[in-house]
């Protein structure tokens, strides 16, 4: 089967073009794919050195099975799961099903880990290519492990689904799993772009009873506010390491410092923002998936502050997804909203381009 598809070189550019989807074998399912979402991970694949199939969040409809497949079956409508559980390593009987040993893209090695289905079940130009995170959703037709689908059991549009797999995960996880915040306290939300609204999300479902976004765009702001944020404090771009802004925080959580505070910029140069936010044994939670190496004045450390960097929301998939879904059938989780446009496949590099320019919530392919 042929299946039109976003494919990266590796170097910084991709194309769109045709790839073959062979039958699916053993534990694979093909999924005809209805609509994936945009996030800077997807860019910076164009980059990673490698021909990849684009794209790691994404909702569609099980098209087909392999014989060993019995968690899903055809007409099923599933969301896509980057983090795929082996369920049997150590990790993964830890409770920690993110960071699987085995299959996990990120953990494993930085390789088509054993989560990944068989590489040659998809060619391009005859040969067979990898998918992004084990998935490849920028692809009318994805071929994956069966666990890495969670079926769908509320009544959602595809590009709300989407979505789920990855910015919201992360930002809602990073609350409610990784740092647990407490009802009746204090959250500080650095960066209020689509993973940093779902931090606000999170925080709201929690029960915070103050929520302060920072950003230095004031439209974003204003959007915070409608997911959230009880304050908002425009940010000065030459605020080195956010400090006046850390001051304001603790000017507004009576001088101590807010209880948690979470880095979503994906600026190196912020990586030890959310530190100077929080009071003595607060905690602060770095979830834009900063990697460079950056100083750290220890200072900031003082005293008895904890600061974690949790993959992923520590996505427990076949736990989470159904609850970030029943909130949304509730009407506490806002999904719909975070969709600021929506995309044909052929137009990806205006969606890529919106998403750098801070245009977006959040911005999603959605295929014919």
């Amino acid at each position: 089967m042929k299946a039109k598809a976003a494919v990266a070189d590796g170097n910084g550019t991709f194309v769109i073009g045709f790839v073959d989807v062979a039958e699916p074998q053993a534990d694979e399912i093909i999924v005809e794919m209805k609509a994936a979402g945009i996030c800077h991970t997807d860019y910076d694949s164009l980059s990673w050195g490698k021909p990849i199939i684009m794209g790691h969040e994404g909702a569609g409809i099980v098209r087909s099975v392999g014989p060993a497949v019995t968690k899903v079956q055809p007409g099923n409508a599933v969301i896509l799961n980057w983090a795929i559980p082996c369920g049997q390593c150590f990790q993964c009987l830890e409770g920690n099903q993110h960071i699987c040993e085995v299959n996990s893209p990120v953990t494993a090695g930085n390789r088509a880990s054993g989560g990944h289905a068989r590489l040659e079940s998809t060619t391009y130009n005859g040969q067979p290519i990898e998918r992004a995170f084990s998935l490849g959703t920028l692809s009318q037709l994805a071929v994956v492990r069966q666990a890495a689908a969670v079926k769908i059991g509320v009544a959602i549009p595809f590009p709300s689904a989407a979505i789920v797999g990855c910015g919201v995960m992360t930002g809602v996880g990073s609350v409610i799993n990784a740092a647990k915040v407490k009802p009746g306290r204090s959250v500080v939300v650095l960066g209020t772009g689509g993973v940093g609204l779902n931090v606000i999300q999170g925080a709201r479902l929690a029960g915070a009873g103050m929520i302060i976004g920072v950003d230095v765009n004031p439209n974003r702001l204003e959007m915070a506010k409608q997911y959230g944020a009880t304050h908002t404090i425009q940010a000065d771009r030459a605020d080195t390491g956010l400090l006046q802004a850390a001051a304001q925080v603790k000017q507004m959580t009576g001088g101590r410092g807010a209880d948690y505070a979470f880095e979503c910029t994906s600026i190196p140069e912020l990586g030890a923002a959310p530190l100077a936010m929080i009071r003595n044994a607060g905690l602060a939670c770095q979830v834009s998936g900063i990697e460079q190496e950056i100083a750290i004045d220890m200072n900031l450390f003082e005293w008895d502050k904890v600061y974690i960097n949790p993959l992923y929301g520590q996505c427990r998939p076949e736990i989470d997804f159904p609850l970030l879904l029943n909130l949304y059938a509730k009407g506490d989780l806002l999904l719909d909203e975070l969709i600021t446009r929506t995309y044909s496949l052929n137009n990806l590099q205006q969606a890529l381009d919106d998403m750098l320019a801070g245009r977006n919530a959040k911005g999603v392919i959605v295929f014919d």
